[in-house]
Order: C-alpha cells, then sequence, then structure tokens
C-alpha cells in the first residue's frame, strides 16, 4: 500500500479522534447540539479514514455512506449495527442542525458519545488489520 494512503488514512482517524474529544467537552459543558454535531463527525471521519485505504472518497455524505454500507456491512465484514449508529448519527445530527426548535437531551448525546467509541473502535481494528 503508498505510504500517502496509509497517511491520509491515519490523518483521518486523528480527526476523528479529535471530533470525539470535543464531543465529550461540549456534552459536560451543557452544549449538547454542538456535542451531537462533533460526535457524529468523529464517526463520519472514521469512516473516511477506512475509505482512504480504498482510495474511496466522495463530496456527499450519502455517498461515503452507501459505499462504507455496500464495501463493509451488507459484505459482512461489519456487523449491521455500525450501520445503524452511522445512519442514525447522521440523523441526529441533521435534525439538530437544520430542524429549528428540536431540542436534543443530554441521554441522547451521551448515547451517541457512547455509540462513536464503539463504531471508532470497531474502525481502528479494521484498519489495524488490513494494515497486517
Amino acid at each position: 500500500m503508498q505510504p500517502e494512503i496509509r497517511d491520509l488514512s491515519r490523518y483521518r482517524m486523528e480527526k476523528s479522534r479529535a471530533d470525539l474529544a470535543a464531543a465529550e467537552i461540549l456534552c459536560d459543558r451543557g452544549l449538547y447540539d454542538q456535542s451531537l454535531n462533533r460526535s457524529y463527525y468523529a464517526i463520519f471521519h472514521s469512516v473516511r479514514s477506512l475509505l482512504a485505504l480504498d482510495q474511496f472518497d466522495s463530496r456527499k455524505h450519502s455517498g461515503i455512506i452507501a459505499y462504507f454500507n455496500r464495501n463493509y456491512v451488507s459484505s459482512g465484514v461489519l456487523d449491521k449495527e455500525y450501520s445503524k449508529i452511522l445512519m442514525g448519527a447522521e440523523k441526529l445530527r441533521n435534525k439538530s442542525d437544520y430542524d429549528d426548535f428540536y431540542i436534543v437531551s443530554k441521554s441522547d448525546v451521551e448515547k451517541q458519545i457512547a455509540n462513536a467509541k464503539t463504531f471508532i473502535s470497531a474502525i481502528e481494528s479494521l484498519i489495524s488489520y488490513r494494515n497486517g
């Protein structure tokens, strides 16, 4: 595998971890909408980290999600639970970011942060396995 591909994958995973750390800080400060946004992006950037190894990217979130679901979930590489986490996080983030008067609860945010940790850990394990 080309070194620059691994570098891109590592960069995206670092971005994922930074977003997760920000989500936790924002949650602790009661900034739930912002925390939800960052926890979604933590998940999203971990997916992009994995897809860098496939040399795939898309300008649209839907393209990233569709590729991930097709090539990693539907193929059986990862359990359907990971698709549910990703798609649920995207749905909540969209509601929180774009729906007027949508109120996110602390428990929703805490659950999404826990899901993000589970998701990112699985992606890191898969990347580690693929990198040998």
